[in-house]
């Protein structure tokens, strides 16, 4: 990675959805204190409590860390974009979406932000656990579910992403303008895709690893893979066709903030 050291280092928002998960969230957030400084950017954390019944915002506020929460569970999709919208509203040059349950090791954003300062400025990095093949995989069934996206993916849209369900990824400025004004409610991550493609955001992936939960119980669970999967393959398809035809991502771009990524 290049970089012109007289530039200042950009400013990134690492914003972590979270529903229920005072029993991940404080060694996560101990994680973000000790990695943070080593990242090259001036990150800033936000967790985003989606109405929570137990103690989440509670342990959050103790580890000195900001939240802000929803008055009543609005779903993933609503959750993220709220931190999406915060980014963009206080100028930030990008936001980090980190899942709230530990799966995502704050050490492996370092590999995002060194894609996201290449010389061809992708709009949108995903973490990919599938390029790597290390640390913890998911289930048989949801491992099906992932090739199955993969390729409906490609058909309808022409994306080529190995890993399109991963809650690790990297928006840049146009990324955020985009998505701040619209962003798939309900399981998001592969619809955000369609929608990238549909606006001719450049996408790329990055190799990361994963571990397992650390704390809660994930809202996918039994057979609700599979409605997952059929939900999310009509959702695509709509989410491809109603974007396509709008407006190109180059026309929402607003003027690069001073701290932006940039290669000389």
């Amino acid at each position: 990675m290049t970089c012109d050291p007289a530039r200042p280092k950009p400013r990134v928002l690492a914003v972590i959805p979270a529903f229920n998960e005072e029993e991940s969230l404080p060694a996560l957030l101990e994680e973000f204190r000790v990695v943070g400084p080593s990242l090259h950017c001036n990150l800033e954390v936000v967790v985003i409590d989606d109405g929570s019944r137990d103690r989440t915002s509670a342990v959050v506020s103790a580890a000195g860390v900001r939240v802000v929460r929803h008055c009543r569970n609005l779903g993933i999709g609503a959750t993220v974009q709220t931190g999406l919208r915060l980014a963009l509203r206080e100028g930030f040059d990008a936001a980090v979406q980190v899942d709230g349950d530990g799966q995502h090791p704050p050490g492996e954003i370092a590999r995002l932000l060194a894609r996201a300062a290449l010389p061809d400025a992708p709009d949108l990095v995903i973490g990919s656990r599938v390029l790597t093949c290390r640390g913890h995989q998911t289930t048989p069934l949801r491992r099906f579910g992932q090739v199955w996206l993969s390729a409906w993916l490609r058909l309808v849209c022409g994306a080529k992403i190995t890993d399109p369900t991963s809650g690790l990824r990297l928006y840049g400025r146009r990324a955020l303008t985009l998505f701040s004004e619209s962003y798939p409610y309900d399981f998001p991550e592969p619809e955000v895709l369609a929608v990238a493609a549909a606006r001719h955001a450049v996408v790329v992936e990055e190799g990361v690893e994963m571990r397992a939960r650390q704390g809660g119980r994930s809202s996918i669970y039994g057979l609700k893979p599979v409605y997952y999967m059929i939900k999310v393959t009509i959702a695509i398809a709509l989410a491809y066709l109603r974007h396509r035809g709008r407006a190109a991502l180059p026309s929402l771009s607003p003027v690069p903030q001073p701290g932006a990524f940039h290669v000389p």
